[in-house]
């Protein structure tokens, strides 16, 4: 093919996806457990699939899903996963996400894989409510409760260049807004 100036080139963008989840709603029931061995309560474990299921309904594939150590992120993450087809021995679990700052989020965001287009975190409040506001760009999150979804679409080709600022949030998904809407 020979080059004319009426040809026109075109860039593909490629787009992140990457989704900060709150674990789901915990048990207090065990007051001999440390924190980070508490177990998800019943409307948790009632609420993980309802979230995968509304997950999966808008497209959404994991290339790669990154939990923190704690038992209620783990478990949060493995019924996700199982209801989107992922595959639970491919968590990768990270001890960092546990009670993680928003710039520990942003750590381990920037050092994913870079063949990886849609990511999902697992982690906590307060880190993972900041991380969105500070990932998508000024975008201010009124509440961020258990089971909290946020998906958030990066204008980047390398996980390792996301910053403040350089996420568009697309949507905010809770268990409470699954049942009204």
């Amino acid at each position: 093919m020979t080059w004319t100036g009426d040809m026109v080139r075109v860039h593909l963008t490629i787009m992140k996806n990457l989704l900060l989840i709150r674990h789901a709603k915990s048990s207090w029931d065990f007051p001999g457990r440390s924190d980070h061995d508490r177990p998800l309560n019943d409307r948790g474990e009632g609420d993980a699939p309802r979230m995968a299921a509304a997950l999966a309904q808008r497209g959404v594939r994991p290339d790669t899903i990154v939990s923190s150590t704690a038992l209620r992120a783990r478990t949060t993450a493995g019924m996700i996963a199982e209801g989107l087809g992922f595959p639970d021995s491919r968590i990768r679990e990270e001890k960092d996400l546990y009670l993680a700052s928003p710039r520990t989020i942003l750590r381990i965001v920037q050092q994913l894989d870079e063949g990886c287009e849609t990511a999902l975190l697992f982690g906590h409040n307060p880190g993972m409510h900041d991380a969105v506001e500070m990932i998508a760009g000024g975008t201010s999150v009124d509440r961020f409760p258990t089971l909290a979804v946020a998906r958030i679409e990066l204008d980047v080709e390398h996980w390792g260049t996301v910053d403040q600022g350089d996420g568009l949030l697309l949507e905010l998904l809770s268990p409470k807004l699954l049942k009204t809407g």
